[in-house]
């Protein structure tokens, strides 16, 4: 247990960081300009490290299509519900995409390491990148419908340099690709500032953020999805049906990470309120310091 919660608060130093960093030099500090320097640039380092750092193994995507198919499932279920709690454009677009959207990279790979050791990492790996394309396509959409119409958010997709960044990977990957020497430390020297930044840039929105003006409804609608409805769908579709307990226990694991700062990323390039997103992966993070023993405690059933 000691090292789950290593896991989890050893990355938090960057938020204090950019949480004293905002506090310390207020409007000198430009948000959304570390905000696109952070997701046209250094994710496309972060996207290609990712993806080319282990070879594509096809036999391991039976975890990420379930982890897919329980996405396409809850999302159907968060939009209905949202379309009738919502009506201001940004708040729909948040609770319809917000839980979804959870950290499987940063914090979901190290903690299901913790739980079930070195082997998790394949499918942690795979599961990830669904994530990505989740987080690029639907997340996109969504956070882009909250300030713009259904044809401009769509375009908006496809403007992304990580989505195709992410599609050459894969097919570098799918050829055997692997680099190494220069290029690799290249890629990784990227990857790891674009981590470090999204981390920072958490921190800086977190600065200001008051969480008491936020729209109740909405944080208890984000956070019930995230931390009873989405885990309850998720194990009822598992207990279902029939693979390895482990892989049941990463998915399990993978769906319930708190909110992925990715969200505070594509809600502040859209203009859909950063600083209320912000809010949401804040508590959804203090939460999660309990809820990941309870879900480990559910990881016995499978």
């Amino acid at each position: 247990m000691s090292s789950i919660i290593f896991s989890i608060l050893s990355i938090y130093i960057f938020i204090v960081m950019g949480y004293i960093a905002k506090m310390s030099f207020k409007e000198q500090i430009d948000d959304k300009t570390i905000t696109l320097i952070n997701v046209y640039f250094l994710q496309v380092f972060l996207t290609f490290w990712g993806l080319l750092i282990r070879p594509i193994d096809v036999t391991l995507l039976y975890a990420p299509s379930i982890y897919l198919g329980i996405v396409a499932v809850l999302l159907v279920v968060s939009a209905l519900v949202a379309k009738l709690l919502f009506e201001n454009k940004k708040e729909y677009s948040i609770a319809t995409v917000a839980a979804i959207i959870g950290n499987t990279g940063n914090l979901g790979i190290p903690i299901n390491i913790a739980i079930f050791g070195e082997e998790s990492i394949p499918y942690t790996t795979v599961v990830n990148l669904v994530n990505v394309f989740v987080v690029y396509t639907i997340g996109v959409f969504y956070y882009s419908r909250g300030s713009f119409d259904t044809k401009t958010s769509l375009k908006n997709i496809i403007k992304l340099p990580i989505l195709w960044a992410a599609i050459i990977a894969i097919l570098l990957g799918t050829f055997g690709y692997k680099p190494d020497g220069a290029i690799l430390n290249t890629l990784m020297m990227g990857a790891y500032a674009s981590m470090t930044m999204q981390l920072f840039l958490f921190g800086i929105y977190l600065y200001g953020t008051k969480i008491k003006e936020i729209s109740k409804t909405l944080v208890i609608w984000v956070l019930t999805f995230k931390f009873i409805l989405l885990p309850a769908i998720t194990f009822i579709v598992l207990i279902n049906i029939e693979l390895d307990p482990m892989i049941k226990g990463i998915i399990f694991i993978e769906l319930m990470m708190p909110l992925a700062v990715a969200n505070v990323n594509l809600a502040s390039l859209y203009d859909c309120k950063p600083r209320v997103v912000t809010a949401l992966v804040f508590l959804s993070s203090l939460l999660f310091l309990g809820v990941i023993f309870v879900a480990v405690e559910v990881l016995g059933y499978f």
